[in-house]
């Protein structure tokens, strides 16, 4: 059966990096395509004679955002596997990256106000878009490399063929909210270890501070009940055939209590079937 990738996102959060990292990848990845060829693509891609199995399709905003959805719609009901990953970046890096390299934002005129204004007109368009995507990446913080990284784990040969992929992630508050998670759950109602001399300089990924959080008993209670969600939400994703599941958890820094019980999410996923990626977004900040 053909497997379809469609990049779409934000102009300037990666979507040309991305394509790059399918393509090293085996991909076969045509760029910029208009959404009017997206069905004769999907014709040749499962005509008998192709040897094209894996197809990465990059959508850019040359069309409006209902004809990209409805382009999406028809591609999923061909029959193929496809999944839409969506790009973005916060406004102020966009900004940035616009202004180191010099390149024209794709939606400013003359008459527009200015790059930042032109960046929010697109981000309100292509929110139909997003919300038709399978997985959200914000790539605000990402470098090349780190960008590599998740396309590798979301796309890469060693990727399961079939099930939800899954991804349980610690962050601090004090350095944002990440935007590409589906759950989010706040960890800061739990004693802090940065209190404790002894425990401050460690995270939570050592057993000292692991200990010392999961043993209070509002986190007992905390995985208990966590526990007993999962047990709904997970066969509820699956068979609604989402392809990807991001559960985050916070606490101030994102160094121990978040760390910790991220580690203990990760191990009820385990024991429920799934092979969840662990990241620890801010621990070494």
């Amino acid at each position: 059966m053909s497997e379809f990738v469609v990049i779409t996102g934000l102009s300037g959060a990666g979507r040309s990096q991305a394509a790059n990292e399918l393509e090293d990848m085996g991909w076969f990845v045509i760029d910029n395509l208009p959404t009017e060829l997206i069905p004769k693509v999907v014709e040749l891609a499962q005509a008998p004679a192709s040897t094209t199995t894996r197809v990465a399709l990059v959508v850019g905003v040359g069309a409006p955002a209902e004809e990209i959805v409805a382009a999406i719609r028809h591609l999923r009901a061909s029959g193929a596997g496809v999944r839409q990953l969506f790009l973005e970046a916060a406004t102020d890096v966009l900004v940035r990256r616009y202004e180191g390299t010099r390149r024209r934002h794709p939606l400013l005129t003359a008459a527009d106000e200015g790059l930042r204004e032109a960046i929010e007109n697109e981000r309100a368009l292509l929110e139909p878009v997003k919300a038709e995507a399978d997985v959200v990446v914000d790539t605000s913080d990402l470098n090349v490399h780190q960008l590599r990284d998740r396309m590798i784990e979301l796309f890469g040969d060693d990727r399961p063929e079939a099930g939800m992929q899954t991804r349980v992630m610690s962050f601090g508050y004090k350095h944002g909210l990440p935007l590409d998670v589906d759950i989010v759950l706040d960890c800061r109602f739990l004693p802090n270890p940065h209190w404790v001399d002894e425990l401050r300089p460690l995270t939570g990924l050592d057993e000292p501070v692991s200990r010392y959080v999961l043993e209070q008993p509002a986190a007992a209670d905390l995985l208990r009940h966590l526990d007993e969600l999962l047990d709904l939400l997970l066969p509820a994703y699956v068979a609604e055939g989402k392809s990807y599941l991001t559960i985050a958890l916070g606490c101030t820094g994102g160094q121990h209590r978040s760390v910790a019980v991220a580690e203990a999410v990760a191990d009820q996923l385990r024991r429920k079937g799934f092979d969840p990626t662990v990241v620890h977004r801010d621990i070494g900040r």
